[in-house]
């Protein structure tokens, strides 16, 4: 065929631009969110009672903080007493902390015995199919979101600056929740998160 290489340089020619969309597309779905950005609502199933929870039905009078956490992460494992010290005490002054599981291999079953064990009670949700932790551009645990009153996402990240607790200089969420509170602008709104990566499905 006198057409062939022509044809064999349009098939690669189409592939390339569907190569270049899909990578286009990806790096656009892995932004997520943005400070500023109002979250929709969304419902995923508490991994302790099975029952379907929404943001809506969990967030307090003053906001939610949504983080992400594992089972297995040595890194999410440091911070457990912190997180539910972070629930116990912003829960009284209307914000609620709730918890997300992204990870494919970590069952709701998992998720129960480990918060049993290791004393965690605010809720942890179950993200199958990792669709919130896609839809706000969660990619370690433990990461956090803080969204304000009316979901509006005021500060993304980590929760301080060090794994060791005796070695924090900056808690960079909690200032922000008290910020928030205070009635003040948030200074720092975003921190980069560290731990390890969620493991998804996709």
């Amino acid at each position: 065929m006198k057409n062939r290489p022509a044809l064999v340089c349009l098939l690669l020619a189409v592939s390339l631009s569907v190569s270049v969309a899909a990578f286009t597309l990806q790096q656009s779905n892995a932004a997520g969110a943005t400070v500023g950005h109002v979250i929709g609502d969304f419902k995923l199933p508490d991994a302790a009672s099975g029952r379907e929870r929404s943001l809506a039905s969990l967030k307090g009078a003053n906001g939610s903080v949504l983080i992400f956490v594992s089972t297995q992460c040595p890194v999410s494992n440091a911070y457990n007493e912190r997180m539910e010290k972070l629930a116990a005490d912003y829960k009284a002054r209307g914000i609620s902390v709730v918890g997300i599981n992204s990870n494919k291999a970590e069952t709701s079953d998992d998720i129960k015995r480990h918060a049993a064990e290791k004393n965690l009670t605010f809720p942890i949700l179950k993200d199958a199919g990792n669709k919130v932790a896609d839809m706000l551009g969660a990619n370690v645990t433990p990461e956090t979101f803080f969204l304000d009153a009316n979901n509006k996402l005021v500060y993304h990240g980590r929760i301080d600056n060090s794994r060791n607790a005796g070695s924090i200089t900056a808690n960079d969420l909690r200032e922000a929740l008290d910020a928030k509170l205070a009635g003040k602008a948030v200074v720092k709104a975003e921190a980069r998160a560290f731990g390890c990566s969620i493991k998804r499905a996709s």
